[in-house]
């Protein structure tokens, strides 16, 4: 039959031709100073590498629905039209030279109060100054990430606000040609800062209880929901666990996705941590697919896992087992932008390469 990372996947109407996909990752490459939030030519080769290299589907990196959104001021965003220009490059390229058929989707995203942060590589780290372009933040309360400025707590109508801007930026995504939306929900960015307990101690209707936490994220479900073609899915990255007592765990991620699912999600991207400083993360190869497999047999709805699978033998194992539906590459992705190739010849299976590079193919080793 071949290898289960090599069968396809449908949702919705959109067939992936298999189950091996990009993660989505920050390059912190946009100008601030001339096009704010606007996707470069380092945008176009990074995305458009996985898209020859073999990847079934590519997620961009976090896309802002609002300037006060972006982590950095090197971030991409998806809030006006010179940057919805620039990502419809980058969709084009991708679906013409995609060698797997390849689609590609936008990760929607708020930074809430870990916004306004230097990028990696700036050689500096905390909160950006509003002298050297940074911004005040905001979150469901005034308590700050470790090292980082305080944000001000959101009123009801900035919170309405978000979600209107979360359907806007959808909208945008679908006027650019993307296959498919991501909503952010992890890593402690602002959807997660609602959610979890360690964070969130808000006592109206958008926190007390675990409903009243996850009301902001099936908010923004529903707006997007309301906006995209029913033919279009909707993906959902979640931190499973905050890795930190008394936060979130597997059972109340379980919740989280079961009334995703029921709200019109139609895969749990399924990630951990970023919440707070003091996380315990046990860090290792397949960390997360336990919390994916336990989502995907509880809660009814197709998973993808992530986090240090590097290898095809891994990434085939985790959906030969349904441990999840399919595997986000990220890091060993970046070591290797055509993993997929090599991963199919590992595994026995011809995928197809760009026309270009058809003299590379290898027949007795890679």
């Amino acid at each position: 039959m071949g290898p289960a990372l090599f069968t396809p996947l449908e949702l919705r109407s959109l067939r992936l031709e298999h189950r091996g996909w990009v993660s989505p990752m920050c390059q912190y490459s946009c100008e601030p100073d001339t096009a704010e939030g606007v996707p470069t030519d380092w945008h176009l080769m990074h995305l458009g590498s996985f898209a020859t290299g073999g990847a079934a589907l590519i997620l961009t990196e976090a896309a802002a629905v609002n300037a006060a959104g972006r982590i950095s001021p090197r971030d991409a965003g998806l809030y006006n039209d010179a940057q919805a220009d620039a990502w419809q490059r980058i969709v084009s390229f991708v679906h013409r030279h995609g060698s797997a058929d390849a689609k590609i989707g936008t990760q929607l995203a708020h930074a809430g109060r870990k916004a306004s942060t230097y990028w990696p590589f700036s050689g500096k780290s905390g909160t950006v100054p509003a002298s050297e372009g940074g911004w005040s933040t905001v979150g469901p309360s005034t308590q700050a990430f470790d090292g980082y400025a305080p944000p001000s707590a959101m009123t009801a109508e900035e919170i309405d606000g978000v979600i209107a801007d979360f359907a806007a930026a959808a909208k945008r995504a679908v006027a650019v040609g993307f296959d498919t939306i991501e909503l952010h929900g992890a890593h402690g960015y602002l959807l997660h800062q609602f959610q979890s307990p360690l964070i969130n101690d808000r006592t109206d209707s958008w926190g007390g209880d675990e409903a009243g936490r996850n009301k902001l994220t099936l908010a923004v479900v529903d707006a997007v929901r309301d906006v995209i073609p029913d033919s279009m899915p909707l993906l959902l990255r979640i931190s499973a666990s905050d890795w930190a007592e008394g936060g979130i765990d597997a059972d109340s991620s379980v919740r989280l996705a079961r009334a995703a699912a029921e709200h019109g999600v139609d895969l749990v991207d399924v990630s951990s941590g970023g919440a707070v400083a003091h996380q315990s993360i046990p860090v290792g190869p397949g960390y997360q697919t336990g919390f994916s497999a336990r989502i995907r047999r509880e809660a009814g709805v197709k998973t993808g896992t992530v986090g240090l699978l590097t290898s095809a033998g891994q990434a085939e194992h985790a959906v030969a087992t349904g441990q999840a539906d399919g595997v986000f590459i990220a890091r060993a992705a970046l070591r290797d932008p055509h993993w997929w190739l090599r991963a199919a010849f590992e595994l026995g299976h011809e995928l197809a390469w760009p026309p270009q590079y058809e003299r590379a193919i290898p027949r007795r080793t890679f």
